[in-house]
């Protein structure tokens, strides 16, 4: 395949993975590396590496927008990041020491869990107050609503900060946000609203994907060449998906998406343990 072709069809590739991210809230990345590692086939630590120049791009675009519309959590952000900056520099290490078929295997498993959390939306549990730990480093907050500004508690920070870590390791590891990990901590863990959660996850994305961005551009696995179609085409399909996203069925959208998704784990897997990747 010619170099011209190939980074117009990785672009274009790129383009469709930030849309189909940004409308159902996984990412580009969940599907940045099966695309460039099962159509193309890349090695996976050269799309892990492009993988997390496009979290990084589509990360600090939106997170800047969340902040100035008043979700975001600053404080709660920068403090879980300490967590997940370390997990990702310990991620993208075992990256460069565990054998490709392992990380096909466990992108896979993560696919499969973002896939079922992408669907399965528990209701919301409010902190009935405010935690030891919350309350030392003034975590506590509030966002806007439509009846006007809501004030909330944080609690289970030690909980949080923990699985902050994972998020941190999977993200250095497989070149994803680890969103779902994210959310999963201050949602269920830290009892912080949804939205709250979801924007200040988004925040910390960027930043946690640039922690270990710097550890595979040291070891050779950044691509300038396939990285930059890969960031152009993800950010302009979920800019797109942003505009789309308000007049769009969310609800199947994330089901027919959550399937296919699935779909691409298990193809992933069965790669991995038959060591083709």
């Amino acid at each position: 395949m010619a170099t011209t072709e190939f980074t117009l069809l990785v672009a274009g590739g790129s383009f469709l993975a930030g849309l189909l991210g940004s409308l159902t809230g996984l990412g580009g990345g969940v599907i940045i590396v099966p695309l460039l590692t099962l159509l193309f086939g890349v090695d996976i630590r050269y799309a892990i590496g492009a993988s997390l120049v496009s979290v990084i791009a589509t990360s600090s675009g939106a997170a800047a927008a969340y902040l100035k519309e008043g979700y975001s959590n600053m404080r709660v952000g920068m403090f879980l990041e300490i967590a997940t900056t370390i997990g990702a520099i310990c991620g993208a290490y075992l990256a460069t020491r565990i054998p490709t078929a392992a990380i096909a295997i466990i992108f896979g498993l993560v696919l499969l869990y973002s896939a079922w959390t992408s669907v399965a939306q528990p209701p919301e549990l409010a902190a009935p107050d405010t935690g030891p730990f919350a309350r030392l480093l003034r975590l506590d907050g509030h966002y806007p609503t439509p009846e006007g500004e809501r004030a909330y508690h944080v609690t289970g920070v030690p909980a949080g900060f923990s699985l902050m870590w994972i998020a941190g390791v999977l993200s250095g590891l497989l070149g994803i946000g680890s969103g779902a990990v994210k959310v999963l901590a201050m949602d269920r863990a830290m009892r912080i609203p949804f939205k709250v959660s979801t924007t200040t996850s988004n925040f910390m994305i960027g930043v946690t994907a640039a922690a270990s961005a710097g550890i595979y551009l040291r070891r050779g696995y950044l691509d300038p060449g396939m990285a930059m179609p890969v960031m152009l085409g993800v950010l302009a399909g979920a800019l797109l998906g942003a505009r789309i996203l308000p007049g769009a069925k969310v609800r199947t959208l994330r089901i027919v998406f959550s399937i296919a998704i699935s779909a691409v784990a298990i193809e992933m897997i069965l790669q991995g343990v038959r060591g083709k990747i």
